[in-house]
């Protein structure tokens, strides 16, 4: 396993839009690894395959550091409710931006061995899900920002205080 070079906003591949996953193959399977490795060194929720510069559509999430979660090929089936806060991304490192989401979504997608499976998330997982499987098609977070961006050190200073 490796980590891998996180691509930052202004990168070409974070705006294309990725391709179906048929097989896992050995290659396939170590970017997996790449992937959450990666994510757990980033200290992030949730990572996309574009993000480390590969256009397969392939995410990882985890929104304890305790429940990993693999989703090939994911679509979003239902969503409902409405949260708003403020996202950021690892793609955009040090900016967070107020984003409204859906706070309910349903997705289907595949597992390691392309078996097919739903997974229902609120709150924070609904909002992870939501923000990765946009980079699948090639946008990032800051295109939904109501109001500016602000640095995520300041955000957390306003907070504490």
């Amino acid at each position: 396993m490796a980590i891998r070079k996180i691509r930052e906003m202004g990168d070409p591949v974070l705006e294309k839009k990725c391709k179906e996953v048929k097989e896992i193959t050995p290659r396939t399977q170590e970017l997996i690894d790449d992937m959450f490795e990666t994510l757990y060194e980033a200290q992030g929720v949730g990572l996309a395959a574009p993000q480390v510069g590969i256009l397969k559509r392939i995410v990882v999430i985890d929104v304890t550091g305790e429940d990993p979660m693999l989703l090939i090929n994911p679509k979003i089936m239902e969503t409902s409710g409405e949260q708003t806060g403020y996202e950021g991304c690892l793609s955009v490192p040090g900016k967070s931006g107020m984003v409204t989401r859906p706070n309910y979504v349903k997705v289907l997608a595949y597992d390691e061995n392309l078996q097919p499976f739903e997974l229902e998330g609120t709150e924070l997982l609904a909002r992870a899900l939501c923000h990765e499987l946009e980079h699948l098609d090639g946008h990032l977070y800051v295109e939904k920002v109501d109001g500016p961006l602000v640095n995520t050190a300041d955000l957390a200073e306003s907070e504490e205080a």
